[in-house]
């Protein structure tokens, strides 16, 4: 019996998963079939961090203020995708709404936050979240982070290693889910008990991504996410916790990507730095640039007078469904200082690639990295190998071998031709059953559920929906 009255619940949030594809995963169905299940009308972008926020606010964008994975901070001028600080979210989170409120009530609230983003900060009783270690010689040494400080420690230790490269790069894989899954139950189990635990499992996000829907054994796929799930579920069960389930978006195949920025570049709009990395995006010489995030771009103009005749320009390139500007972006809930003057919508098959440059012999030397915080867009290439390696894992460890001898090096292993990708994400589903999917308890509030509603149901779920906003 749970001690303090109040049932505990975990949050799974299975990226990628959507009720057409929930018929593969077994352990998850059980789960509805104890409950229900819902689609979740996507927000826009349909991406992590901005669904995150929203399902953790119950606010859109325009009001929690994360417009996509990374935007410009117009404070420094600088691009910057994958922030974890927990006070990027301009709206109370789930955590401190039910932490404030069981306080009011003179009880105890505890929440630990697995993997799941903004975690640096986050008023929670524990974290763990990825955080390589940087040197100043520019040396990376991968790792984690958490609280309380010694939680990661001792999970590696119990656990091995968190496989950082299975988390996101060409091999991205299944590892990186089953690791997290084995922390999320070890911290149920042997920390204090959470009333809630956000568990965040990325499996599913990667080879749609990579070969598209249609090009993945998606039946397999879902089933290791499945399997990846049991040891979180045993847990759930120990404490007789209730389990949820939340994902963020459905993936679509595409068959093309478009290039705003090099648009912008033929137009004059956007400029470029010659040096000895390869060409640099100038944001302060640009008078437009697009920040690209899959299938939804942000472009920057600085002069007001210049925003017509980028709208004009990039509603004629081939690829690009909409460009919204002013008060058009309040339609799509992205009327906010952080967005663009323009947003860019693009059509279902195609999705917005961040190169700038003309040449591929002048690409900047990140292009052909894994380099998630240095890339002024988002970057699907980094989940392949360069087909131009004959033998991409041995040049990979030639160059770790060089990095452990003291020399410079950098790990070029990603492909510049983005037609590699065919899948990709950030529209709305055509088909309510390629949704984001809501797995719950209690009373179902209907067949299609919008994700402003999960921080409430969640609270409801914890006995904690009563109490001030």
């Amino acid at each position: 019996m749970y001690p303090y009255g109040m049932q505990p619940a975990v949050l799974i949030n299975a990226v990628g998963l959507t009720p057409r594809l929930l018929e593969h995963a077994p352990r998850l169905k059980a789960v509805a079939a104890a409950g229900w299940v819902a689609d979740m009308p996507e927000v826009l972008p349909a991406v992590t961090c901005t669904a995150q926020a929203t399902l953790l606010t119950g606010e859109l964008p325009n009001k929690h203020g994360v417009v996509a994975n990374g935007w410009l901070f117009r404070d420094t001028n600088e691009v910057r995708f994958w922030q974890q600080s927990n006070r990027l979210i301009q709206a109370e989170p789930l955590y401190e709404t039910a932490r404030r409120r069981a306080r009011e009530r003179g009880e105890r609230f505890t929440c630990a936050k697995l993997f799941w983003w903004f975690n640096q900060g986050a008023a929670v009783g524990s974290s763990v979240t990825p955080k390589p270690h940087y040197g100043i010689d520019g040396n990376k040494v991968f790792g984690i982070t958490g609280t309380p400080p010694v939680l990661p420690a001792q999970l590696e230790r119990r656990l091995g290693p968190f496989p950082f490269p299975a988390f996101w790069g060409p091999m991205a894989g299944r590892r990186s889910t089953e690791w997290i899954a084995a922390a999320a139950a070890d911290v149920v189990r042997h920390s204090v008990v959470p009333d809630l635990a956000l568990v965040y499992l990325p499996h599913l996000d990667y080879d749609p991504q990579r070969f598209g829907p249609s090009g993945t054994e998606m039946r397999k796929c879902v089933k290791e996410l499945d399997d990846a799930c049991e040891p979180v579920l045993d847990a759930a069960k120990a404490i007789g916790a209730q389990v949820w389930v939340v994902s963020e978006y459905g993936h679509r195949d595409v068959t093309r990507p478009v290039y705003p920025n090099r648009a912008l570049r033929e137009a004059k709009l956007l400029e470029v730095r010659r040096g000895p990395f390869g060409e640099q995006l100038d944001l302060y010489g640009s008078r437009a640039f697009a920040v690209v995030d899959h299938q939804l771009a942000h472009v920057y103009v600085q002069n007001p007078d210049d925003v017509p005749r980028a709208r004009d320009l990039l509603a004629g390139v081939p690829g690009i469904a909409r460009v919204l500007a002013g008060e058009e972006r309040a339609e799509i809930h992205l009327d906010h200082p952080r967005s663009g003057e323009l947003i860019l919508l693009a059509e279902r098959d195609a999705w917005f690639a961040y190169p700038f440059w003309l040449d591929d012999r002048l690409a900047p030397d990140y292009a052909r990295s894994v380099a998630i915080h240095h890339k002024p867009g988002f970057d699907p290439c980094e989940l392949f190998f360069d087909p131009a390696l004959r033998f991409p894992k041995l040049h990979a460890a030639r160059r770790l071998l060089q990095k452990k001898l003291g020399f410079r090096m950098t790990m070029d292993v990603v492909p510049l031709d983005a037609s590699i990708v065919r899948g990709s994400h950030g529209l709305a589903a055509a088909d309510p059953l390629d949704r984001p999917i809501l797995i719950g308890h209690g009373p179902k509030p209907g067949d299609s559920v919008p994700m402003t509603a999960v921080r409430d149901l969640i609270l409801a779920a914890l006995d904690l929906a009563n109490g001030p906003a």
